[in-house]
């Protein structure tokens, strides 16, 4: 195997059971889209990633699985997001609002809360959110 550049990480969830059925959705081509709010983009000083960029996708256990490549990103407003992207993000979702009460728990989280350093963070439907698709373009292991 020839040596290749660091790749940054691609992290879904907290590790956990939750990104462990992410992970899994991922690899088994279920998933092929996330949503991340745009607050935490602004809170770490990160920029958002552009179309093409190859990640890391990284388990629970800190491993490096696959490499992800970014096909599409948006910003908009969480009251905006579309039963496509919903359906995309393979966690069993069957409408938007089951997808929103299922992100609005995992955002609403303390776990959530404790990372953004807000105790009482809440979305509403003007939060903008950052909506993005991708591939898998290598496994590992």
């Amino acid at each position: 195997m020839e040596p290749r550049e660091p790749l940054a990480p691609f992290l879904l969830a907290f590790p956990g059971p939750l990104r462990d059925r992410l992970v899994a959705a991922v690899l088994s081509g279920e998933k092929v889209s996330t949503t991340g709010l745009l607050c935490e983009y602004e809170l770490e000083q990160e920029e958002l990633p552009p179309v093409g960029e190859r990640s890391a996708l990284i388990d629970s256990d800190g491993r490096e699985v696959a490499v992800v490549e970014v096909t599409e990103v948006r910003v908009l407003p969480l009251g905006a997001v579309d039963l496509r992207h919903a359906l995309d993000e393979g966690e069993g979702y069957t409408s938007v609002a089951e997808w929103r009460a299922g992100h609005e728990r995992f955002w609403h989280s303390e776990e959530m809360r404790e990372a953004l350093g807000d105790p009482s963070f809440t979305v509403d439907d003007g939060t903008m959110i950052v909506a993005e698709r991708f591939r898998v373009v290598e496994r590992w292991g």
